[in-house]
């Protein structure tokens, strides 16, 4: 389907979830992956011998340290063939208990992230005549939840980004486009089973399908490798024609 191999791909927030699971993926296709993201550094050291991959330490809400992730991987790889905007935090409250300071955060790392390492790799990706930006919104980007004010805002933000962005770069052999998944299983998302189970009093099993995937037709948890098949479709040169798309991978959650 796709040839990748020592294609250059920076992943945000790729030292844990989702993200660590979609480096270790576009690893397996050949790609020479950056790093990025929190965590014990003993563990992203491990992280980088097991991918044989760099790292860089931007803060996602600091558009300067974005700006220097771009420029560091072009300085040191010589292109960026790929910008995979990852990174995301989540904050859950009624709409008028929201806490400034939180919705500040989730619009800063889920949506002006985003908009500040796009605008840093399109210059590059234009000089070098290719690339392929990817951003991991959410089936949230599609349809809302109560309580999730600041992400839903985002993810939906991201999409209209993704869009008006797709259109700019059209005839530059540069494609942007957003991946929408529904409940992939994360550390985090294992914590929010064990903590409704005890809550509820109810048996893991019960929580996961009648709570945690009551929106998942399928009843079950998205794969990381049914996402890294798509995020690598659209990394290629297969996917040079899908461009201002939002594709879910959500088992039909954004159907109904």
């Amino acid at each position: 389907m796709s040839n990748l191999q020592d294609h250059v791909v920076i992943v945000t927030g790729s030292t844990s979830g989702i993200g660590k699971g979609l480096a270790r993926y576009l690893h397996t296709q050949g790609c020479q992956v950056v790093l990025n993201g929190l965590g014990k550094p003993d563990e992203i050291k491990r992280l980088q011998s097991e991918m044989k991959a760099a790292y860089h330490a931007a803060d996602m809400t600091k558009p300067d340290e974005i700006a220097d992730l771009i420029a560091t991987v072009k300085r040191d790889y010589g292109r960026v063939d790929g910008l995979v905007n990852n990174a995301g935090v989540q904050h859950v409250a009624p709409v008028d208990r929201f806490e400034t300071e939180a919705w500040d955060k989730v619009i800063a790392i889920n949506l002006s992230a985003c908009f500040h390492a796009i605008k840093a790799v399109v210059p590059v990706m234009r000089a070098q005549g290719r690339g392929r930006i990817v951003s991991i919104a959410s089936a949230h980007g599609l349809v809302a939840s109560p309580f999730k004010s600041a992400y839903v805002a985002a993810k939906h933000g991201l999409l209209g980004l993704s869009k008006s962005v797709a259109l700019e770069v059209a005839e530059d052999n540069i494609t942007v486009n957003t991946i929408c998944p529904g409940y992939v299983k994360t550390p985090l998302v294992e914590g929010q089973i064990t903590a409704q189970a005890e809550a509820r009093n109810l048996d893991e099993e019960t929580v996961m399908r009648d709570i945690i995937l009551a929106a998942q037709p399928t009843k079950r948890f998205v794969e990381i490798d049914e996402i890294g098949g798509m995020l690598a479709y659209l990394l290629s040169d297969a996917g040079a024609s899908v461009n201002g798309a939002a594709l879910s991978i959500d088992g039909g959650w954004t159907a109904k």
